[in-house]
């Protein structure tokens, strides 16, 4: 197998003598070919033919003859999907996850029908819908089979596949500059992955450490621990006026959202200036918003264009047998979370979240046809040679938001990650330019049950009964996960939501309320501007005292006429534009850099009029949002603020700690540049030690 020596630390792309290579001389890198070896094609092909004997077993109307005829049906169907899905995969089709699915699945039970004409008796099916069913049979005894056989980490065939596609749609980049690939495990914090690489839920990470090619470090969030700022940041190099998941804009009236497709448009185009990450050809998948990039599949700021025919997918539909075993996967997911949820349930585990009703199938878009998805396209884009990838994978974040930061079924979806991240790692010697992996995450969470529960009513419902007159709107509920799963399915069938834009429209209430994790923005909606400490007083004399004085709230944030920003507590005041602080400190719970988050936030023109952050504990470390999620992300106080990069030892960091997303942004930003541009090759060195930020 042919491929570049690569030596300890070294960055790919540079030569044995410490200088890259220059323009006219012959390469260094040259992909290698992916081998399919006799052994592993002989093992496949049995296996094959042990799940298609057992499927048709299984189905009405369907039957072999015997193990032999199983092993000539499964010879013919093996010819089939290498033939037939890629033609559909290259088919230029408007809305082309949803229809390449739907033609995909058809055609992989009209190959069963097609083995039975050609067999001649060795496979027999009588109808088509016999034939799905066989088809989707034989995905999950194969899927068996494979784990029981350990072939299931064996991507031979599936990168040759992608290898043939990125050649046939136009010469791959060829170079030996490094491109980058970044991997974004949404809602992960530093300490959990720490405890998981320990106890072996994320072993190829693990690994990495271990052998020293990767180090780790910390970096801090802003205010807004959400992934619509930290993206912001970190794609855009700015996340201003981003004050929470959702806010108001009070001088139209206008509810802003990070998951809605209309506003991470907006977003975007507020904060776009050139500098984005992915500028100059990189890729977006499955992102917020597209860091100014090419080449994207779900992503949600430019969602649009997913209306048209759009060949990222054609990676994943080239293979019929990725269809089938998406929905096969789907399902059993479907069953995890009933199980989990059960067991949560008859043990009384707490804090414990609501599970039911279409949870269980937002879990698994995200868990396995999102995640399968995305994972073909960051693979499709290495083999095209693209120079820098970001992906965010939000399967984790999704099962902590409602399990729990640690338990069982939430590290098993972080443990199935890590399972795709050694793909990846893998693909790198078969791609068209070597690659570097940096993983990363947008922020943590924070667990505890939520206010509701602690109190039996919600923040709105005590802005409400504090109010001298007045009625409260209350936005709030779900996470953006389950946002995400419905901008997928409105980028699959081409329907983007702008009909329900008027929804966004609070212009005429009298009070907002939203929830943001345990950020809570109260809007009073009278006045087009944001009103004083003083003004709130007049108008509502009970309601910071309410508020302020309530135990599950930590902090208030407003602006005095007389003193400026002010953090509020129980029992003392901090004034923020003077490091002042009268009786008890608000902010000392949380990292110290709480004050200077507080005082940016103050600054931004849609903060809202009271900004209300909930107690944290960190002797149990616990908090509690204000909406029904017992893991929870959005203001400050726990490992929420404490995400992480994992990136390649050689790679310069900076002495003093990363805080806000911004300055990630200009760390990876210099990273690429380092990379793409052939700058002056970085020696060797020692992994250097975990970078903290001072708490």
């Amino acid at each position: 197998m042919s491929g570049p020596v690569r030596s300890h630390n070294r960055p790919l792309g540079v030569t044995s003598t410490g200088t890259r290579s220059q323009y006219g001389e012959t390469p260094v890198w040259a992909p290698a070919r992916p081998r399919i070896h006799p052994v592993g094609l002989l093992g496949a092909w049995l296996l094959s033919a042990g799940a298609l004997l057992i499927a048709a077993w299984i189905v009405p109307g369907a039957s072999t003859r015997n193990f032999s005829g199983a092993l000539v049906a499964a010879l013919v169907i093996a010819i089939l999907n290498a033939l037939l899905p890629p033609l559909v995969a290259a088919l230029r089709l408007p809305l082309t996850l949803l229809v390449g699915f739907l033609l995909v699945l058809v055609v992989d039970a009209l190959m069963l029908l097609a083995a039975d004409n050609i067999t001649n008796g060795d496979l027999t099916v009588d109808s088509f819908w016999s034939a799905l069913g066989v088809a989707l049979a034989a995905a999950a005894v194969g899927v068996v089979l494979d784990v029981l056989a350990g072939s299931n980490d064996d991507d031979t065939y599936t990168f040759r596949v992608i290898q043939r596609i990125a050649r046939r749609e136009g010469k791959p980049v060829s170079t030996d500059a490094p491109g980058i690939v970044f991997l974004e495990i949404d809602g992960l914090a530093l300490p959990v992955l720490q405890r998981a690489m320990r106890d072996g839920s994320a072993p190829n990470m693990a690994s990495w450490l271990t052998d020293g090619s990767h180090a780790l470090a910390e970096w801090e969030t802003d205010l807004s621990s959400q992934t619509g700022a930290s993206q912001a940041g970190i794609l855009l190099g700015s996340n201003e006026d981003i004050p929470a998941f959702r806010w108001v804009e009070k001088e139209t009236g206008t509810l802003m959202t990070c998951s809605a497709p209309p506003d991470c448009a907006e977003i975007e185009r507020r904060h776009s200036s050139g500098r984005g990450l992915l500028t100059e050809g990189g890729a977006s998948r499955g992102n917020l918003l597209s860091g100014e990039a090419d080449h994207m599949i779900l992503t949600v700021s430019r969602i649009d264009a997913e209306k048209h025919a759009n060949p990222g997918y054609r990676a994943f539909l080239a293979n019929g047998f990725n269809v089938m075993r998406a929905l096969v996967l789907f399902g059993w997911e479907v069953v995890l979370e009933w199980t989990a949820a059960s067991r949560a349930k008859r043990r009384d585990v707490r804090p414990r979240g609501r599970r039911g009703g279409k949870y269980p199938f937002l879990r698994a878009a995200l868990c396995v046809v999102v995640r399968d998805v995305i994972v073909y396209g960051v693979l499709s884009d290495m083999m095209k040679g693209r120079p820098a990838i970001y992906a965010t994978f939000s399967s984790y974040d999704e099962v902590a938001h409602h399990s729990g930061l640690e338990r069982a079924d939430t590290l098993e979806a972080l443990r199935k990650l890590d399972q795709h991240f050694g793909r990846i790692e893998r693909a790198k010697e078969y791609a068209a330019r070597p690659y570097e992996i940096v993983v990363l995450s947008d922020h943590g969470q924070t667990q505890g049950a939520t206010f509701k529960q602690r109190n039996g009513y919600g923040l709105d419902e005590l802005v409400e009964r504090s109010l001298e007159s007045g009625t409260v709107t209350h936005v709030g509920g779900g996470d953006e996960n389950q946002s995400n799963v419905g901008n997928a399915l409105g980028e699959a069938t081409g329907s983007t939501g702008k009909k329900k834009r008027l929804k966004n429209d609070v212009s005429d209430q009298e009070v907002v309320v939203l929830g943001s994790g345990n950020l809570g923005l109260v809007y009073l909606m009278n006045e087009r501007r944001r009103l004083t400490l003083e003004e709130i007083n007049e108008r509502h004399p009970r309601l910071v005292p309410a508020l302020r004085g309530h135990p599950d709230v930590g902090w208030l944030l407003v602006r005095s006429e007389r003193d400026g920003p002010v953090a509020l507590g129980a029992h003392g005041t901090h004034y923020l534009a003077e490091a002042r602080v009268d009786g008890e400190d608000p902010l000392a719970p949380f990292s110290p850099n709480a004050p200077r988050h507080l005082l940016r936030t103050d600054g931004f023109e849609h903060v809202a009029d009271l900004m209300v952050g909930s107690f944290y504990d960190p002797v149990l470390d616990e908090g509690c949002a204000f909406e029904e999620l017992i893991s929870f992300h959005g203001g400050i106080g726990g490992a929420q603020t404490r995400p992480f990069l994992l990136a390649p030892a050689y790679l310069p960091l900076p002495d003093e700690p990363i805080v806000g997303a911004a300055a990630v942004h200009t760390v990876l930003s210099g990273w690429r540049r380092e990379l793409n541009e052939g700058a002056a090759a970085v020696e060797p060195q020692e992994a250097r030690p975990l970078e903290t930020t001072a708490r």
